[in-house]
C-alpha cells in the first residue's frame, strides 16, 4: 500500500513522469498459440509444452513427467511428426537446414539456430517445470511458418546441450517428442 501511495504521490507532484510509473498494468496475458503433448518412444506421457508468442520471440512452458533425472537438451524441430523410436521424423532443428546459423546458444561462430533452447533439469522423480525462450523465433521465422501444414515439434534429448558442438550440442538421443497443435 505504501508503494502505491508513493507512486500516486510522485505522479501527482511530477506530471512529466512516464505513464507506467503511475499506471497499473491492466493488460491481460496473451493466450497460448500452441501446445505439444510429449511422449516417449513407447508412448509414455512425458508432459506438455505450451507456447506463447512474445514481441521478440517465443516462450515455452515445459511441464515434464517421466523424464530421466538430470539435465536435458531441448530443441524446436522443423516437422510436426513424432514417430518413435528415434523421433527422426521430427526433422532437424528449426533453421538448421538453411544453414544460416550454427547450432548453439554459446556458439560465437554464428550461432544460435532458431531451434536452440536452454537445457531443462528433471528431478529424481522425473518431473521438471521450466520456461525456455527462443529469441527471434516467431510462428513465421526467417520465411519458415512454424505452424504450417507439417507443423513443428519439441524434442527432448537424453543429455544436456553444451550449446556449442555441432550439430546438436552433444545432447544425445531423442527420448521424447511432441507436436505443437494450434490453439
Amino acid at each position: 500500500m505504501a508503494l502505491i501511495a508513493f507512486v500516486v504521490t510522485l505522479s501527482t507532484l511530477a506530471p512529466g513522469l512516464p505513464a507506467w510509473v503511475a499506471a497499473q498494468d491492466t493488460a491481460s496475458p496473451p493466450a497460448p498459440i500452441a501446445v505439444a503433448r510429449l511422449r516417449t518412444a513407447d508412448g509414455t506421457d512425458a508432459g506438455t509444452v505450451t507456447a506463447w508468442r512474445g514481441p521478440l520471440g517465443l516462450l515455452f512452458r515445459v511441464e515434464a513427467r517421466n523424464w530421466p533425472a538430470g539435465w536435458h537438451g531441448v530443441h524446436l524441430h522443423t516437422t510436426g511428426v513424432c514417430e518413435g523410436p528415434g523421433f527422426t521424423s521430427a526433422g532437424g532443428h528449426v533453421d538448421h537446414a538453411s544453414m544460416d546459423r550454427a547450432h548453439g546458444l554459446l556458439n560465437m561462430n554464428g550461432g544460435p539456430e532458431l531451434g536452440d533452447l536452454q537445457n531443462v533439469y528433471a528431478a529424481a522423480d522425473g518431473t521438471a517445470m521450466a520456461e525456455v525462450y527462443a529469441s527471434g523465433a516467431q510462428t513465421s521465422a526467417r520465411g519458415q511458418n512454424l505452424l504450417d501444414e507439417d507443423g513443428f515439434s519439441f524434442v527432448v534429448h537424453a543429455n544436456p546441450d553444451d550449446h556449442v558442438s555441432q550439430p546438436i550440442g552433444g545432447a544425445g538421443p531423442r527420448i521424447a517428442c511432441g507436436v505443437f497443435e494450434s490453439r
